[in-house]
C-alpha cells in the first residue's frame, strides 16, 4: 500500500465531520432534516453524511451569491486572477489528502486522485493568465468620428452540476474561469460525491476569509436531481454548467431554456479509436487498455469502441486479450492494482444487464467480464473488464455503458471507419493510431471526426487544461478549461462611441427634421 492518508486523518484534515451541513455560502451553513449518507467503493463502508438543501435554503443560496457577485465584480480582474492564484496554492498544500477523499469517495485509483487535484491546480494557473486576457475587439466605423468596440462584463452567478466520476476537477474547471471573470458560483455536486463538495468548500472558505471576501463567491447544495432542479429553474442563475448523462443534460437544456437562460452542457461520450494497418501496436495497446478501463471505464472519454483495419485484427484482438489478462483488480489505494470499482452496486447492475444485453443482441465475448467476489471485493462494486466483438448498429453499441465494456469491430477503408466513428449520437472524444500522414490530415479534416476532440496517435481519454474541452450532438456542444471557453461565463457588449459635432446614421439612412 502507499504512503496516503488514513481515513480518519483524510476526513480531519478536510474538515469533514460524521455530519455535515450541506448547504453552504462560506461560514453560514444550513442543515435540514434530509441526510445523504456516502459510502467508500472501496469497501462499502459508511464514510459520512451531508444534508439535502432545501427550497428554502436554495433560495437564501442564491440571494447571497447574488450579493456577493455584486460586490465581486467591482474588483478589477487580475486582483481576481490573484485571489485564484492563492486558491491554487491552497490545493497545493492539501493535494495528497483532497486526492485520497476523491479516490475512497469515488473509486479512482490515488494516482488519478492526485491527478485530479493537480487538474484543479492547473486550471487555477491558467486562469490567473487569463485574468489579464479578458479581451475585446475594436472595429473601424463606417460613420465618420466614430469608434466601436465590444468588451466582456460579469454575468452573475454561474450554477455548477457536476458528475461524480469526476468530483473535483469539473467543478474547478468552471468556477476558476467563472471567478476571474468576475462571477460567483452554486455548486450542485453529484449526491455520490458529496464530501468532495465539502472539503473543496472549505478549502475555499479559508482563502475567501484571509482576502476578506465573502465566501459565497462559491456556495455549495446538495441532494438529488431535485436539487439541480432548483438551480436549473432559479431566474437568478443566467448560466447553468452541466456535466454528466444525456439525459439529465436534456432536462437541464428544457428547464434553463424555458426561462430564457444559458446552458453550457458537457455530456455522454461514445469514444472510438480507429487503428490502421501502419499503427504501432506499441502504442495502441496502452492508448486503448487505459481508454477502456481507467477510472474503471467511468470517464466521458473513456475509449468504448475500437476500429480495426482488418488486415491486423486478429492480431490486435490477440495481444489486447493478453493485455486484459494482466491487469489486477482491487483496491483503488493500491498502486499495484490497475483498475478499482465501480461507483456503487447501481452501476454494477447496469453493467451487468450490458453485458446481456451483448449477448442477447449477437456480440460476442473475447473477453467476458463480471461481478468479482471474495476477499477484497466486499463492497459488491468490483467487477473485470470486458472486450465484445459487436456491429456498430447494435442497440447496446448505440449506448454508453458508463463501465468496462469495450467493443471491437473491423473496418476496410478509412472513410468506412470514420463513418462507424461517426455513426453513434454522441460527439465527444475520438482517435486514429496511424503513420500515414495523408490519413491523420483526412481524420482532421472535415471530412473526418465529427468530435470536439479528435487526436492521432494518443487515445480518447483524458483532456489537458489549455484546450477546449467538450463535444457536440449529444454531448451538448459546450466547452469548459481552455482556449476561449471563458467568454462562456460573461455577457459580450458592443459599443459604439461618437466623438464628433454631428449625428451621421448607419447605412447612410438620412433623417433631417427640418
Amino acid at each position: 500500500m502507499q504512503n496516503i492518508p488514513s481515513v480518519s486523518d483524510m476526513l480531519s484534515q478536510l474538515g469533514i465531520a460524521s455530519v455535515n451541513p450541506g448547504t453552504s455560502t462560506g461560514s453560514d451553513q444550513h442543515t435540514s432534516n434530509e441526510v445523504l449518507t456516502s459510502y467508500s467503493p472501496v469497501n462499502g463502508a459508511p464514510i459520512a453524511q451531508v444534508s439535502v438543501t432545501t427550497q428554502g435554503q436554495m433560495n437564501h443560496v442564491v440571494e447571497t451569491a447574488q450579493r456577493a457577485f455584486v460586490a465581486w465584480r467591482q474588483i478589477p480582474a487580475p486582483k481576481r486572477g490573484e485571489v485564484v492564484r492563492q486558491f491554487g496554492m491552497a490545493l497545493r498544500e492539501k493535494k495528497e489528502v483532497l486526492g485520497a477523499l476523491v479516490s475512497y469517495e469515488m473509486g479512482k485509483s490515488y494516482q488519478e486522485g492526485l491527478g485530479e487535484v493537480q487538474e484543479m491546480i492547473d486550471i487555477c494557473d491558467f486562469a490567473v493568465g487569463l485574468s489579464r486576457q479578458l479581451h475585446g475587439l475594436t472595429m473601424h466605423s463606417e460613420r465618420p468620428k466614430h469608434r466601436m468596440y465590444e468588451q466582456y462584463h460579469p454575468l452573475g452567478i454561474v450554477g455548477i452540476i457536476s458528475a461524480f466520476n469526476f468530483p473535483v476537477a469539473v467543478w474547478a474547471w468552471n468556477t476558476a474561469l467563472a471567478w476571474v471573470c468576475g462571477d460567483s458560483c452554486v455548486w450542485k455536486p453529484s449526491e455520490k460525491s458529496a464530501l468532495c463538495s465539502i472539503a473543496c468548500q472549505h478549502i475555499w472558505n479559508e482563502v475567501a476569509e484571509a482576502n476578506d471576501l465573502p465566501a459565497a463567491l462559491s456556495c455549495v447544495v446538495n441532494g438529488m436531481a431535485d436539487v439541480g432542479e432548483m438551480l436549473s429553474n432559479d431566474p437568478m442563475v443566467p448560466l447553468v454548467s452541466a456535466t454528466g448523462s444525456t439525459r439529465m443534460g436534456k432536462a437541464v437544456a428544457k428547464a434553463v431554456a424555458g426561462r430564457l437562460g444559458r446552458s453550457l452542457l458537457e455530456l455522454g461520450g461514445n469514444n472510438a479509436i480507429i487503428i490502421a494497418p501502419d499503427a504501432d501496436l506499441k502504442m495502441v495497446v496502452p492508448a486503448a487498455v487505459f481508454g477502456a478501463v481507467g477510472t474503471c471505464g467511468q470517464r466521458c472519454t473513456s475509449t468504448r469502441r475500437l476500429i480495426i483495419h482488418r488486415s491486423i485484427y486478429d492480431q490486435v484482438k490477440t495481444v489486447l486479450k493478453n493485455a486484459y489478462g494482466q491487469l489486477t483488480i482491487g483496491n483503488p489505494l493500491d498502486e499495484s492494482n490497475h483498475v478499482g470499482p465501480l461507483t456503487d452496486q447501481a452501476a454494477v447492475a447496469t453493467y451487468l444487464a450490458a453485458l446481456q444485453s451483448v449477448k442477447d443482441q449477437g456480440g460476442t465475448f473475447v473477453v467476458e467480464g463480471g461481478l468479482l467476489e471474495g476477499p477484497g471485493y466486499e463492497s459488491g462494486c468490483y467487477v473485470s473488464p470486458s472486450i465484445a466483438e459487436a456491429s456498430n448498429d447494435l442497440a447496446i453499441v448505440q449506448h454508453e455503458t458508463f463501465a468496462p465494456l469495450l467493443y471491437m469491430m473491423a473496418y476496410d477503408t478509412l472513410d468506412e471507419a470514420i463513418a462507424l466513428q461517426n455513426g453513434v449520437a454522441q460527439g465527444l472524444s475520438s482517435a486514429i493510431m496511424t503513420n500515414n500522414v495523408q490519413e491523420a490530415e483526412w481524420f482532421l479534416s472535415v471530412n473526418g471526426s465529427d468530435c470536439g476532440i479528435a487526436n492521432v496517435n494518443i487515445g480518447t481519454s483524458g483532456a489537458e487544461i489549455g484546450g477546449a474541452f467538450g463535444g457536440e450532438k449529444e454531448t451538448g456542444g459546450g466547452r469548459e478549461s481552455g482556449s476561449d471557453a471563458w467568454k462562456a461565463y460573461m455577457r459580450r457588449q458592443t459599443n459604439t462611441i461618437n466623438y464628433g459635432s454631428t449625428l451621421p446614421l448607419a447605412q447612410g439612412i438620412q433623417f433631417d427634421l427640418g
